[in-house]
């Protein structure tokens, strides 16, 4: 999506072009966002699973946060979307009703008296005007295999350019209240996509949950703090990878009682270093003809930059993709490239041998 009010970011902030969820399916997305951890470790590894996280096992971003004398605040459509634990206020909007730019204004002025008072704040703000015009305008009327609406994929382009349009401009009216509120220079601001949503382009899956595909696990994030060069990372990350950069950026150690991060801070390649790229691992549960997802995990994939391996679990098929030379994954070139293959599969055991 050619977007001039996201291209403006990138003047300040560092743009990852290639950050790749662990989950196409907001509450396994950002469990994992805010624990640096995958969901096959912290329990929330499907739709079913997310009162299953393992607080006790697990320190996220609001925990160290709080342990740090840090107001914490997190705004969202459901109490299910991130860990609960430790923020000071918890609100829950209803998504078909607010105005979020004037809620969230108002929130962020919130925060400015707490900043004023001579405490920080963390603030977790989810705009679920895409997720909702999604729910009215697609899941509530088509299935995964509705002919209507795959023969349709002009329509369906229309309707998600429409609501990015309103994504530019909340994104933009809340960037200039930062500023206004003279927030910008004492910040870290994360905006990310917590995962990608389909148009049509595979049958099966009508926006998004279902399949392991780079529309949906492919998605980009901007990060800010006046104290880094705004720069373009070209390379792969992993959106685990986010929580220890920001501790990093604020000098937190990293609590050693805890279970150890599958994410890795992004301060060395922010800094201009060449650093190896590390493999990022997705999962889901394709419904397939069912009404509702399974409750645990069957599709799931490993990739760098150049290659992704699927497994489907549920027919025991895998997908080898050139990410490359075939970024929309329509050639599968499994059984054509052993040597890749071999690397991947390697890999994906890691993951799914401790699933299990």
């Amino acid at each position: 999506m050619n977007s001039p009010i996201f291209t403006n970011l990138q003047s300040k902030f560092v743009f990852c072009s290639q950050s790749i969820t662990y989950a196409p399916y907001t509450t396994g997305a950002m469990h994992a966002v805010l624990s640096g951890c995958y969901g096959n470790r912290t329990g929330v590894n499907s739709y079913w699973n997310v009162y299953k996280f393992k607080n006790n096992q697990f320190f996220t971003l609001g925990d160290y946060l709080s342990e740090n004398n840090y107001y914490t605040y997190a705004d969202a459509h459901s109490e299910l979307i991130i860990p609960k634990l430790r923020f000071n206020e918890f609100n829950i909007h209803n998504e078909q009703e607010i105005d979020l730019v004037e809620w969230h204004s108002k929130l962020l002025e919130k925060m400015n008296v707490i900043y004023n008072n001579g405490k920080n704040f963390f603030l977790y703000l989810h705009y679920s005007k895409i997720h909702s015009g999604i729910s009215n305008e697609v899941l509530k009327i088509f299935n995964n295999f509705s002919k209507e609406y795959f023969e349709n994929k002009e329509l369906n382009v229309k309707r998600y350019t429409k609501l990015f349009k309103d994504t530019e401009i909340y994104l933009n009216s809340i960037m200039n209240k930062i500023k206004d509120l003279g927030l910008l220079e004492n910040s870290i601001i994360l905006i990310l996509s917590d995962h990608g949503i389909g148009v049509g382009e595979k049958i099966g899956e009508r926006a998004y949950g279902a399949f392991c595909y780079d529309y949906t696990l492919k998605t980009f994030a901007y990060l800010y703090n006046a104290d880094i060069t705004p720069r373009t990372i070209s390379s792969q990350v992993r959106h685990i990878d986010f929580m220890p950069t920001i501790l990093e950026m604020l000098d937190i150690p990293i609590n050693t009682s805890f279970e150890k991060l599958d994410g890795k801070s992004l301060m060395p390649i922010i800094n201009g270093q060449n650093i190896p790229e590390e493999f990022a691992f997705s999962e889901t549960g394709n419904p397939l003809n069912e009404k509702a997802p399974p409750k645990t995990p069957n599709t799931k994939s490993i990739r760098n930059s150049k290659w992704k391996l699927i497994h489907n679990e549920h027919d025991n098929t895998k997908e080898l993709y050139d990410l490359e030379n075939d970024p929309s994954e329509e050639n599968n070139l499994i059984g054509k490239n052993f040597e890749i293959e071999k690397e991947l599969s390697k890999e994906l055991l890691k993951y799914t041998n401790e699933q299990n």
